[in-house]
């Protein structure tokens, strides 16, 4: 029994004296933003749907008997694409990265698509970076607009707007002109 009562007054100054020599809150520190950056791109995405070696594929399609909507693509179609990157329109021009992603036609009445994708950069200055864009496109306009929602690489922690034009259409061939405001640190 002494030896309990031994063993309590030990523990109850050890614990006043962690009491006494610690405290509750620690020392507050300046605040020092890192500096903005901001980064404009342009490049070209190069899409090839339904050919031999297609970059994008339907993977998921609604069974919907008929396609009574104005779309050219049927409501719930989802898209897996993995589409080159290149400096210019031209088909033989140089490749600086691929995007891969999802779209999903989610408008019942237009071409309206909600897109997911990472737009990897291969070559040049931002090799090994990446942005990501995560927004609804209304792919019926020639031009729209897109939110950069983050990135990693040289963009970490990037937002921004990418602006898109549709430079070339045919039935298995699309070229998007991409003009993209990077904000990151």
């Amino acid at each position: 029994m002494r030896g309990t009562y031994m063993l309590i007054w030990i523990l109850i100054i050890c614990l006043s004296q962690v009491a006494v020599q610690s405290q509750y809150y620690s020392k507050s520190l300046p605040y020092h933003p890192k500096p903005v950056k901001v980064t404009n791109l342009h490049f070209f995405l190069h899409e090839t749907l339904g050919s031999e070696n297609p970059t994008a594929v339907v993977i998921a399609e609604a069974n919907i008997p008929s396609n009574d909507n104005n779309s050219s693509v049927p409501f719930a179609t989802l898209y897996a694409f993995d589409d080159p990157l290149k400096i210019a329109p031209e088909h033989d021009s140089e490749v600086i990265g691929n995007a891969q992603g999802l779209a999903v036609y989610a408008g019942t009445n237009t071409t309206d698509a909600v897109i997911y994708a990472d737009f990897g950069f291969t070559t040049g200055k931002f090799k090994g970076s990446s942005i990501s864009i995560f927004s609804r496109n209304p792919t019926g306009e020639i031009e729209r607009e897109v939110a950069v929602i983050g990135g990693r690489g040289q963009f970490k922690m990037a937002t921004g707007f990418a602006l898109l034009k549709s430079y070339f259409i045919n039935a298995t061939n699309v070229v998007i002109e991409y003009n993209v405001t990077v904000i990151h640190y």
